[in-house]
């Protein structure tokens, strides 16, 4: 009877020992993941991409709802990791094309500084940031230039993008007089009318120059 007393006791010990083990394995492993979740925090990013995109009346392409450099800057994210921002003007532009050249003209004489919405958050934390908007009257909208001067660009790199009535890039100088202290590369000239009627075009012509300016 002493020696059936004697086994009882030892199971017992084996099964508190080995339900104690189990438990603290548990524990473990539940403090592993939740180490492992709280770890699932996105690092900041260092690259930027800034746009202005107009809708409405489009020249070539009658009324849009999506402006041709807006999807060209959607398709730079495509491929590249980056926060986005948009140039929003405070007034915005007349939809009607013609409406809209006028006043742009008229700001572009008077060398305007028209607002925008709202500002980059932690501007500072970007090295690079990729630039675009389209040209009017052979330069770089008034409000473009308004970005370039409320914020610091010293040893930032700018990467440029274009959309306008032909592939021709226009832009880089006037970059590099108002971002101070920037290094701008070679720019990306894109016809505005592909952008709406031939993105699968756009796209590839895209991906090859950012290769090109990441290499």
């Amino acid at each position: 009877m002493k020696k059936f007393f004697t086994a009882l006791l030892s199971l017992l010990v084996v099964f508190l020992f080995t339900a104690c083990s189990d438990a603290a394995s548990n524990s473990t492993q539940k403090n592993s993941s939740a180490t492992s979740e709280s770890s699932k925090v996105d690092s900041p990013k260092d690259t930027l991409i800034v746009y202005f995109s107009r809708t409405g009346d489009n020249y070539e392409v009658g009324n849009i709802t999506k402006g041709n450099t807006h999807i060209a800057a959607d398709i730079i994210a495509e491929n590249v990791d980056a926060d986005m921002f948009e140039i929003k003007p405070v007034e915005p532009y007349p939809a009607n094309y013609h409406e809209c050249t006028e006043v742009a003209k008229s700001e572009q004489d008077a060398n305007a500084r028209p607002a925008y919405v709202g500002k980059v958050e932690n501007f500072a934390q970007y090295d690079t940031i990729y630039l675009g908007y389209p040209i009017w009257w052979s330069d770089l909208p008034m409000i473009v230039y308004t970005f370039l001067e409320t914020n610091d660009f010293n040893g930032k790199t700018i990467i440029p993008f274009c959309t306008s009535a032909s592939e021709v890039f226009i832009g880089k100088e006037d970059i590099e007089n108002y971002a101070k202290g920037s290094k701008v590369l070679d720019g990306l000239g894109i016809r505005g009318k592909d952008c709406q009627d031939a993105e699968d075009k756009v796209r590839k012509t895209i991906t090859t120059w950012l290769k090109k300016v990441n290499a």
